[in-house]
């Protein structure tokens, strides 16, 4: 039960600094995107890969240096690769619904499309936390094992604890029955 717990609260505090990260990222993605969207006149989609790109590389230094800097630091190049290629994937997904939005659908006023960027975001978002998780910030199985074992200690000092405790307890006198 122990474990679960530690595991849960690992989990819990991974999603809030991918979170904190992330939100950050939204930020710098839709500040991008209405920067070049309102002083250029690249179509929105365009407009939208740019600020995506640029949001990729604010998140990589945030995920990397932050919310995974306990995790595998050796070949970085695989890392970076993987994480270029799930970025992408993203990419596509993120700017999909706005290209569905703006050309499927003709909604392309300034509100429409930070709406559905925002929703684009939203769905690659969910792709993004699985692959990098999963694939490009991957934990070694030696951090788990001494994050299992932490629990072990754990559990075991508290069994001692409570043998000890059992011991130094005096027993009760025998009460003679006449």
């Amino acid at each position: 039960m122990e474990r679960r717990s530690s595991g849960l609260q690992r989990l819990v505090r991974e999603l809030a600094k991918f979170g904190a990260v992330g939100g950050a990222g939204v930020l710098v993605n839709l500040g991008v995107f209405n920067l070049v969207r309102h002083l250029s006149d690249l179509p929105v989609v365009r407009a939208s890969i740019i600020a995506t790109v640029v949001a990729i590389v604010f998140n990589y230094i945030g995920f990397r240096y932050w919310t995974y800097r306990d995790r595998e630091k050796s070949g970085r190049t695989r890392e970076l690769v993987l994480f270029l290629v799930f970025s992408a994937i993203g990419l596509v997904i993120e700017n999909g619904v706005l290209f569905l939005a703006t050309y499927g659908l003709g909604w392309d006023t300034p509100l429409q499309s930070n709406v559905f960027k925002f929703v684009g975001i939203g769905v690659a978002t969910l792709f993004r936390f699985w692959s990098y998780r999963s694939w490009v910030f991957r934990t070694t199985p030696a951090r788990d094992a001494v994050a299992g074992g932490e629990v072990v200690v754990e559990q075991g000092t508290a069994a001692r604890r409570q043998s000890v405790a059992r011991q130094h307890r005096r027993p009760k006198p025998r009460q003679r029955v006449p």
